[in-house]
């Protein structure tokens, strides 16, 4: 592990983790995931904690209407993570891009809007809601069910992953973000399909999909039965679906933010030598809301030790031997 004792960066230690991001110019390379800060301004009341610290933040998903979310119970800690079945609770679109949204400092970071719907028109109206808007950039979170479809997630299907991009790449002029799912066949070939409809970058990856059950009553703890499981318990699998996806990204020059179970900097500097341009930190900010000036400090770190100038030179390094052996090999 990078342990850091002095986390205090000099502006000049702290020009090297500025990142380019679909055109954003971003003063860090850490991002603050959707569901886990809200709508930007619960984290603020945090002692200590500096916008400084972090490139943007993803704003709590967001439908066409207010949603009540899931029934009770929403949330169970796992070993090593937790379950989470919100249910996208939210006050709609409307609401904020008309009362959250003016109350955000855009001088201090970016905001990404998470955009939600159950049909690909809700996709739509919400994306052209946000178009006039200052948000900085769009999330397309298609790991949602998809209603007229009898309940499939957009995200596990390539054609109906497209089908989402393609609309609200119509209505928008914004960076376009799609999450793309754990919970299918090809993560690449999904990506490409994306690439192809007009997404401009990837979150990678949305939470899988997982359950708790209460053994005396037999019965599940989640309300929804189902949630999905984050933190460190997956980030090996985030870790291998990020490589995988920056094979297909790289011929394009497609970034990606990395996440899945990051929690220090010896983790952010795995995700970005996988493939990643930029790297998310969520669960983690539930015991540690200051983790990300830690971070920093120890990118900056590694980044001197290595003699690097910039985090750009990071991005997809990972060194390969020029003989992989394969299964049959080991004899």
């Amino acid at each position: 592990m990078v342990e850091v004792l002095n986390t205090s960066i000099s502006d000049l230690d702290r020009a090297k983790l500025e990142v380019d991001f679909c055109g954003l110019k971003l003063q860090s390379p850490l991002v603050l995931l959707s569901g886990c800060v809200g709508f930007g301004e619960e984290y603020t009341r945090i002692a200590g904690f500096s916008n400084r610290e972090i490139g943007a933040v993803c704003l709590k998903g967001t439908t066409k209407s207010p949603r009540l979310g899931n029934l009770p119970h929403r949330v169970y800690e796992t070993p090593m993570g937790m379950l989470n079945s919100i249910g996208l609770q939210n006050p709609g679109v409307d609401h904020v891009v008309d009362h959250i949204l003016p109350g955000l400092d855009f001088n201090e970071t970016r905001y990404i809007a998470n955009v939600s719907g159950s049909t690909i028109e809700e996709y739509i109206e919400v994306s052209r809601r946000f178009e006039d808007s200052p948000i900085d950039a769009i999330e397309i979170n298609i790991s949602c069910p998809n209603v007229k479809e009898g309940g499939v997630a957009f995200g596990n299907d390539p054609d109906m992953s497209a089908r989402v991009v393609a609309a609200c790449r119509k209505v928008t002029s914004k960076p376009l973000i799609t999450k793309l799912s754990p919970n299918q066949t090809s993560i690449e070939e999904n990506a490409r399909r994306c690439i192809e409809a007009g997404t401009d970058a990837f979150a990678v990856i949305n939470t899988l999909m997982g359950m708790a059950i209460d053994i005396e009553q037999r019965s599940p703890i989640l309300g929804n039965i189902q949630g999905g499981l984050s933190g460190p318990a997956i980030k090996p699998i985030a870790l291998l679906k990020v490589y995988q996806v920056y094979q297909i990204c790289r011929e394009y020059n497609i970034p990606i933010i990395g996440q899945g179970g990051i929690s220090s900097s010896e983790d952010a500097l795995e995700f970005l030598i996988a493939g990643a341009t930029t790297v998310g930190v969520g669960t983690a900010l539930f015991y540690d809301p200051l983790l990300c000036s830690k971070i920093n400090s120890g990118i900056i770190d590694y980044l001197n030790r290595h003699n690097l100038a910039e985090i750009r030179g990071l991005t997809g390094s990972l060194c390969l031997s020029e003989k992989i052996m394969s299964c049959g090999d080991y004899n």
